[in-house]
C-alpha cells in the first residue's frame, strides 16, 4: 500500500527545509506529550502514538527520509525527556528504540513505493502489517534493554509490553497516515450512508456491556461493513479510532476481558495483539474493494471507448445516451452516420498501420469539429456516428457539412506523404417528444443509414438528408496525393 497521492496538508514541503524542521519538531513534541500522558494510566504503556505517526509521516513524504530529519526528531524526543523526566542517559536508549520503529517502517514502505511492485493492494496491506511487526520487534528489543531497572521491571515483561504497544499502535496508525486526505462530503447525505458507523458504535457499546475476551471482536463485522461502504482513508480512520478506543477501554477495565480476575500484563499483551490483528482485516477488505472498483472502472472504460480512436464505442454511445436521458432541454436530435470514402484503398496501398493512424486522426478531427456539443462514436470499421442536440434539421445539416469540409481539407501525414480523405454523411433529424432518447436514436439511425446510402450512390463526399438532395461539389484535386 503506497502513500496516497491525493490532496494533502501542507505541513511539509520538498523545497522548504525550514518548514520540514518545524513540522517534525511540532509533531514529535505533540505526540510525545500525548503518549506520555497516556502512560500515566496504572503505570502501563497504554497507547504510544508517536512512533506510528512519525513512521507514517516519514513513509508518506519520501523527501523527509534524510539522516538530518531523523536526527531532528530524535533530538526533539531527548529534549522533551530532559525537561519532563530524570531518566538521564537511559533516555538515549529509550528514544533510540522509538527511532528504530520509525526508521524501519519508513524505509520499508518507501522502498516498496520506489520499486513500484506490481502486486495487488491486499498483498501490499498485508506487507504493511509485516513491516509493523518487524519494526515492533526491533523497537521492543532496544527499548526493553534500555528500560531494565526502571520501576523494577525485568526484561521479558518489558519486551512484551513494548512489543504489543508498538505493534498495535503501528497497525492502527500507519495506514491512516499513508491514506489520509482532505475529506469530501456528499451533498445529499442519506441515513443509510451512516448505518455502518451506527453499527460500529453499537458493537463497541455491546463490547462494554457484555465483556469477556470475545468482546474485542464484536466491532469486526461493522468494520468490514465500513470497508465495503466507505473509502480506504475513511476505513483506516474508523479502524484506528475503534482500536484505540478498545485499548483504552480495556486498560481501564471498562471492557472487562478478565471476568473473574484483575487485568494483568499478559492479558493486556493479548488484548493488544488481538486488536492489532483485527485491525488489518477491514483494511485488507477495503483495499480489495478499491482494487475491484478500479478494475471495474478500467473494464468499463475499455468497453465504453474505442481503443484505437478514443471516441465512444457502439456500446459506450448507448451508455452515454442513457446518462443523458432527461438532461437534454432541447427536444430536437440530429444523428449523423459517417463513412470514410474508399477506406479499403488506404489499407491496400499503404498497409493497415497507416489505416489505423488515419482512423485515429479522422476521429480526432471529427471530435474537434463537434466539440462538446455532441457525442462521437465508432460504430465499426470506418463508420462513425455523431449525435447532437440541434434547434432544427438545418442546423444539424450545417454541422454535418462543417465536418465533411473540415475532413476534406485536412492534410493527413503518413511517412512524409500528405494524404486527403473524404467522407460521406447521412443525416437523421427530428423531435423526440415523449419517446426515450434511445428509441429516438435508433429511429434516426435508420434514417441516417438510408441517407448515407444515398450519399454513396450519388458519388460520395457529400451530405444527404431529408431537407435536401442537393449534391455537394467535390474538392478540386490538389498537387498532393488525393484519395
Amino acid at each position: 500500500m503506497s502513500p496516497s497521492q491525493a490532496r494533502t496538508f501542507t505541513l511539509f514541503s520538498e523545497h522548504n527545509p525550514l518548514r520540514n524542521v518545524v513540522g517534525i519538531v511540532v509533531l514529535t513534541t505533540l505526540f510525545y506529550f500525548i503518549g506520555a500522558e497516556l502512560r500515566l494510566v496504572d503505570e502501563l504503556s497504554l497507547f504510544w502514538p508517536l512512533n506510528g505517526v512519525m513512521g507514517g509521516v516519514f513513509a508518506r513524504y519520501a523527501y523527509l527520509n534524510r539522516l538530518h530529519y531523523y536526527a531532528i526528531s530524535y533530538i526533539a524526543m531527548l529534549v522533551y525527556d530532559a525537561i519532563t523526566t530524570n531518566w538521564g542517559a537511559v533516555s538515549l536508549v529509550i528514544n533510540l528504540s522509538n527511532m528504530v520503529f520509525i526508521i524501519t517502517v519508513a524505509l520499508l514502505v518507501t522502498r516498496d513505493n520506489r520499486l513500484k511492485k506490481e502486486t495487488p493492494d491486499p498483498v501490499n496491506a498485508l506487507r504493511l502489517f509485516n513491516y509493523c511487526l518487524l519494526a515492533a520487534l526491533l523497537c521492543a528489543l532496544v527499548g526493553a534493554l534500555g528500560s531494565v531497572g526502571i520501576n523494577r521491571q525485568t526484561f521479558w515483561p518489558l519486551f512484551a509490553d513494548w512489543f504489543s504497544e508498538q505493534f498495535s499502535t503501528g497497525v492502527l496508525i500507519v495506514p491512516c497516515l499513508l491514506t489520509i486526505n482532505y475529506p469530501r462530503f456528499e451533498r445529499s447525505l442519506r441515513i443509510e450512508h451512516l448505518m455502518p458507523v451506527v453499527a460500529l458504535m453499537v458493537s463497541v457499546a455491546a463490547s462494554v456491556v457484555i465483556g469477556g475476551a470475545g468482546a474485542l471482536a464484536f466491532p469486526l463485522p461493522a468494520l468490514i461493513w465500513c470497508a465495503v461502504r466507505y473509502s480506504l482513508p475513511a476505513t483506516c480512520l474508523l479502524t484506528f479510532v475503534t482500536g484505540a478506543l478498545e485499548i483504552t477501554l480495556v486498560a481501564n477495565s471498562i471492557i472487562d476481558i478478565a471476568a473473574t480476575t484483575s487485568l494483568t500484563t499478559p492479558m493486556m499483551f493479548s488484548a493488544r495483539l488481538g486488536i492489532a490483528t483485527m485491525a488489518i482485516c477491514p483494511v485488507m477488505v477495503s483495499v480489495s474493494v478499491a482494487a475491484i472498483n478500479s478494475l471495474i472502472r478500467q473494464v468499463s472504460l475499455r468497453a465504453d471507448f474505442d481503443f484505437l480512436t478514443h471516441v465512444y464505442s457502439r456500446s459506450g454511445l448507448y451508455e452515454a445516451l442513457k446518462r443523458e436521458e432527461g438532461l437534454r432541454k432541447n427536444r430536437h436530435l440530429t444523428v449523423m452516420l459517417l463513412d470514410i470514402d474508399y477506406f479499403k484503398s488506404i489499407n491496400d496501398n499503404y498497409g493497415h498501420e497507416c489505416g489505423d493512424n488515419m482512423l485515429a486522426a479522422f476521429a480526432q478531427k471529427v471530435q474537434e469539429t463537434v466539440g462538446a456539443d455532441g457525442l462521437v462514436a465508432r460504430m465499426g470499421g470506418e463508420e462513425f456516428a455523431v449525435v447532437v442536440n440541434s434547434v432544427s434539421t438545418q442546423q444539424g445539416y450545417a454541422l454535418a457539412e462543417r465536418i465533411r469540409t473540415s475532413v476534406e481539407q485536412y492534410p493527413f501525414n503518413w511517412r512524409g506523404k500528405t494524404l486527403f480523405l473524404t467522407v460521406s454523411i447521412g443525416l437523421g433529424s427530428g423531435q423526440y417528444g415523449t419517446s426515450t432518447l434511445i428509441d429516438v436514436f435508433n429511429r434516426l439511425m435508420t434514417e441516417a443509414d438510408d441517407y448515407l446510402y444515398r450519399s454513396k450512390k450519388a458519388g460520395r463526399n457529400r451530405t444527404s438528408a431529408q431537407i435536401t438532395e442537393v449534391p455537394t461539389k467535390a474538392r478540386a484535386s490538389s498537387p498532393t496525393e488525393q484519395l
